[in-house]
């Protein structure tokens, strides 16, 4: 068991210290210092080993977390990174990406800083990577069975990993030149360099999962025919249709969609060429929205060399502390400080948009803002608090509808929640048979670790319906699907 006081003898909860601001806005690489092996065993003896884990409560994929913590304050790494990869196929993303609901749900953070789980996850991958001990583990035996899955994010590559490690032959599908899906185009290389996918992409593919960049169902190869072809599909094309903003002047150009935005200058980092790249090189730049991906924008127009970068939220801020409302072991919503933040702009709380400006030739040249007020529970811009704010390039970060449904309902009809996302019944399965959905196509926009947790789900459920039984583990409950996050 871990050290039975350890929470006691060390109360302070240490992070990886970022790069210097100045430094790491000269390049695109991951904004932490070089990882102190030290620090994670320390802070890794301060898990309590509680005798109910909670911290398994919070976290989707119900990762072992007291156990590899005792391992990692032992200097048992390999052992860890097992252990790891029991309930997790890619610690490495969630290490870095997931917002952390297992730390909210830690017993310690009742009265003390929660431990750092997150980012000795991060620390047990990285650790793993580099003394070789992720290898590839193909399958003993072929099933003889095919399974189409169409998307590579992280929903997409775990469902192919476990049906490919369960003896099925898997072709991932994905319209984009390279594999990753959000992963690789959605999320800037300072949160996660693209290696760490290309590492993932390699184990696969050794271990026999095929994979089809370039292709888009619906127009290269209809859904019929994908359907044809293979025993089984899973459709994990995440919720990639963006929530708009139809106000006055939305038509103006500058005026963009986050994800158009991120997704070129990922590519421009990766060394292709984007004709007519959106760019921030010396503009006025807001972003509408403060989640995770307004934080992307920010970032990332820094790094450009933005003139100035300004955030705005319709809601209130968050509070610093854990809300009343929120109690433990429930993840809180609170004001948080993202590396994008520490490294400048402004951020604005209770501004509503209310009309895009033009300049006199179709450019957006600021924005006309206002004071949020509440009114029956619906947010509203207060009248005569009206403010304008120069703005030559406008970022939309307002999240995400749902799966983009088009060729789909033309040329294989699925049906579609209320909430825009694919129907599925509790094994993950369509009305149509053998046609499965995971991931925020079923969810709706969600975090990594759901993605990564329904993947894995719905890997057994379609292992299930092709051999009338399964040994891969099925890790959230029915009833869990349904909770939006």
């Amino acid at each position: 068991m871990a050290d039975p006081k350890g929470f006691l003898k060390l109360r302070e909860r240490e992070t990886t210290p970022r790069r210097p601001i100045p430094i790491r806005l000269m390049d695109w690489r991951e904004v932490y210092e070089p990882t102190d092996q030290a620090l994670i065993r320390r802070q890794a003896s301060r898990c309590m080993d509680c005798g109910v884990p909670f911290c398994h409560q919070g976290c989707p994929l119900g990762n072992l977390i007291p156990e590899w913590n005792d391992l990692t304050r032992l200097g048992e790494g390999l052992q860890a990174i097992e252990r790891l990869h029991l309930t997790n196929n890619f610690p490495e993303f969630t290490g870095k990406l997931c917002p952390a609901p297992c730390e909210s749900s830690c017993v310690l953070g009742i009265n003390q800083p929660a431990v750092t789980i997150k980012q000795i996850e991060a620390a047990i991958a990285e650790q793993a990577w580099q003394n070789g001990w992720v290898q590839p583990h193909p399958p003993e035996r072929l099933t003889g069975k095919t399974v189409a899955i169409v998307g590579s994010g992280p929903a997409g590559l775990a469902a192919a990993q476990q049906l490919t490690r369960a003896g099925h032959t898997v072709a991932v599908y994905e319209r984009d030149d390279r594999i990753g899906g959000l992963l690789r185009y959605g999320i800037p290389d300072f949160k996660l360099e693209k290696r760490q996918v290309d590492l993932r992409v390699a184990q696969m593919q050794a271990e026999g999962t095929r994979f089809r960049a370039g292709v888009e169902i619906g127009v290269d190869l209809s859904w019929a025919e994908l359907r044809e072809r293979y025993d089984a599909v899973l459709v994990a094309t995440g919720a990639t249709v963006p929530r708009d903003l139809p106000i006055p002047g939305r038509d103006l150009l500058g005026v963009h969609f986050a994800m158009d935005y991120l997704v070129e200058s990922n590519k421009a980092i990766a060394g292709d060429q984007v004709p007519g790249q959106i760019t921030a090189e010396g503009k006025h730049v807001v972003v509408i929205g403060g989640g995770d991906t307004g934080a992307d924008c920010i970032g990332t127009a820094h790094r450009q060399g933005a003139r100035s970068v300004t955030n705005l939220a319709i809601g209130r801020r968050p509070p610093s502390e854990r809300p009343s409302g929120e109690p433990w072991p429930m993840m809180p919503h609170v004001f948080e400080v993202s590396s994008a933040h520490e490294e400048g702009g402004e951020r604005s709380f209770l501004a509503s948009t209310v009309e895009f400006i033009g300049n006199g030739a179709g450019e957006v040249a600021a924005l006309r803002v206002a004071e949020t007020e509440y009114v029956d529970g619906r947010r509203v811009p207060r009248s005569g608090t009206e403010r304008e704010l120069p703005a030559d390039l406008v970022l939309i970060a307002m999240g995400f509808e749902g799966p983009e449904t088009g060729t789909v309902a033309e040329q294989f009809p699925l049906p579609v929640t209320e909430r825009g996302a694919f129907d599925r019944d509790d094994a993950y399965e369509t009305s149509a048979s053998g046609v499965f959905v995971a991931g925020d196509a079923g969810r709706g926009q969600s975090l990594i670790v759901w993605a990564i947790a329904e993947g894995r789900a719905a890997a057994a459920a379609i292992d299930r319906h092709l051999q009338g039984t399964t040994s891969l583990p099925f890790p959230i409950r029915p009833s869990d699907r349904a909770i939006a996050v």
